[in-house]
């Protein structure tokens, strides 16, 4: 067994592949600048939480870009990714100043707002009602105001890699 403890810390990196050992799916978060326009973060920090009421959360870095713009727009879409959408998941995984050259991307924005991806597996649009702060993340608690599926096979993320599951 590796020695993965420093002292009385475990090692940040054995940390990240511990939980990269994790298989994934992989979503978009959206939500909405205060300019108009889309912002997209690559997230796989989300879960769900409650059935009654319909509860939903994800985790933002504080650090992040779209940590304030959640913060003060009190929405957010989740979107999980299928097999064809890999791309967009790059894109949005990048910094903002690294997404260079645009992506034709289509989203549609609910009544409250909320900007959904076209084509993606499940789309949730969700209005925060509590954010928790733990460590250097925020966990936004959402509200689901609705939600559209489709058909198809989802996105992966495991050790660091893409990877795919093909539905029977």
């Amino acid at each position: 067994m590796e020695d993965n403890v420093d002292g009385n810390s475990i090692k940040t990196q054995a940390f990240r592949d511990a939980w990269g050992n994790f298989a994934t799916g992989v979503s978009l978060i959206t939500t909405v600048e205060m300019d108009g326009s889309v912002h997209g973060m690559t997230a796989n920090g989300i879960a769900s939480i409650s059935l009654d009421p319909m509860l939903v959360m994800v985790c933002v870095s504080r650090s992040a870009n779209s940590y304030p713009i959640i913060k003060v727009g009190g929405i957010y879409g989740i979107n999980i990714l299928s097999v064809d959408q890999v791309e967009i998941a790059e894109y949005f995984a990048k910094p903002m100043e690294k997404r260079t050259g645009g992506l034709d991307v289509g989203f549609t924005f609910t009544d409250g707002g909320v900007p959904l991806l076209q084509g993606a597996l499940s789309v949730m649009a969700c209005k925060v009602v509590k954010e928790h702060v733990a460590g250097d993340h925020s966990i936004f608690i959402g509200l689901v105001e609705s939600i559209d599926i489709k058909e198809g096979d989802p996105l992966l993320f495991f050790r660091g890699n893409w990877a795919f599951l093909e539905s029977n």
